[in-house]
């Protein structure tokens, strides 16, 4: 197995964008996996993640949703970034959407078997494609934020593996539930793991609710969740 980066540069819409497609060459067709970064974007955190999807089975396109060249160095920078992107979900449900077709299109990538995983906003993200109606298998939330865009969903039709920290202090149980409500009317085949005692950012090396425990659980679950997706 030879697991290999590529910088992927391509136009988008709103500009410019430079994600990392991981995977290995040799392994022929895979399913791929888009991976959404949490608020501080693309980094070497997401790279190694990816190489461990890729060791799986999977190709992955660790997804830059914010542009290139726009990188944050720390929570202010990443929160003025984030607060851009949100701030008109129409625009980054188009750029979610680009990205799955960067994916679809790229070698080796089997486009009828595609995913999507993401954490904190990037957990927000994968919400976001499949409420677009985006043609994914499957997506999995890593403490995402659950509130819906002003406008209606399209018809959706991915599978969601939600894992979720019952005290995130920004998704409270009102807004889980929330979320659990809106899939049901969907008539989306969701899931929601909740972890007792943890916090948001539970799978982040170094951040203070950061969960061995819950990284641990949440992972194996999503994992076993690709496999039965994608079998």
């Amino acid at each position: 197995m030879a697991i290999t980066r590529t910088v992927h540069v391509y136009e988008g819409p709103g500009g410019i964008y430079e994600s990392m497609f991981v995977g290995d060459a040799d392994a022929g067709t895979q399913p791929g996996i888009l991976l959404f970064p949490n608020f501080l974007g693309t980094k070497e955190w997401d790279f190694a993640k990816a190489e461990t999807l890729a060791a799986q089975g999977y190709k992955v396109l660790v997804t830059d949703f914010y542009g290139q060249g726009k990188r944050a160095t720390g929570p202010e920078e990443a929160s003025k970034l984030m607060h851009e992107l949100v701030e008109d979900r129409a625009l980054m449900r188009d750029k979610l959407n680009a990205a799955l077709d960067q994916l679809k299109a790229a070698p080796g990538v089997d486009a009828g078997r595609t995913g999507a995983i993401g954490f904190c906003l990037g957990g927000k993200c994968v919400i976001d494609l499949a409420r677009s109606g985006a043609d994914i298998k499957g997506g999995v939330s890593f403490h995402g934020v659950y509130d819906a865009p002003s406008f209606p969903n399209a018809t959706m039709t991915a599978k969601l593996l939600v894992c979720h920290g019952w005290e995130d202090a920004l998704c409270p149980p009102d807004a889980t539930v929330g979320l659990a409500a809106e899939l049901t009317e969907a008539g989306v085949d969701w899931q929601i793991h909740a972890y007792g005692h943890t916090g948001h950012g539970f799978t982040a090396d170094g951040n203070p609710n950061f969960s061995e425990a819950a990284n641990r659980r949440s992972w194996k679950a999503a994992s076993d969740f690709l496999a039965e997706v994608f079998a």
